[in-house]
């Protein structure tokens, strides 16, 4: 299975299916979409006034150890499949990059 990012100028975007009015904010296992890898995200927040996409940036932030200023939504404003970019080097960016191959 190919891997849930790519790199990006400055940083790297990872491909997400996110999952809003969910139980509790969590990352899931990768899962194919289509002709795309995408890492799973649910989170509690409805899919209401951008509320899911600022939860998906939060729970991303916290698991990938980066600020939330870091990280934006490329695509997908209002689908279920998104792109978010992160702009990181050095050892933030391969944190990041270590722990979504984890994941894949």
């Amino acid at each position: 299975m190919a891997e849930v990012f790519r790199p990006a100028p400055g940083g790297i975007e990872i491909f997400i299916r996110l999952t809003p009015g969910a139980r509790r904010d969590a990352l899931g296992a990768s899962m194919q979409v289509g002709d795309r890898t995408c890492l799973q995200a649910h989170v509690r927040a409805i899919p209401e006034d951008g509320k899911a996409n600022r939860a998906l940036i939060d729970l991303l932030s916290g698991e990938l150890g980066v600020p939330p200023s870091t990280l934006s939504l490329a695509s997908g404003q209002s689908s279920r499949l998104k792109t978010v970019r992160l702009q990181a080097e050095g050892q933030a960016l391969e944190r990041a990059t270590a722990f979504l191959r984890g994941r894949t």
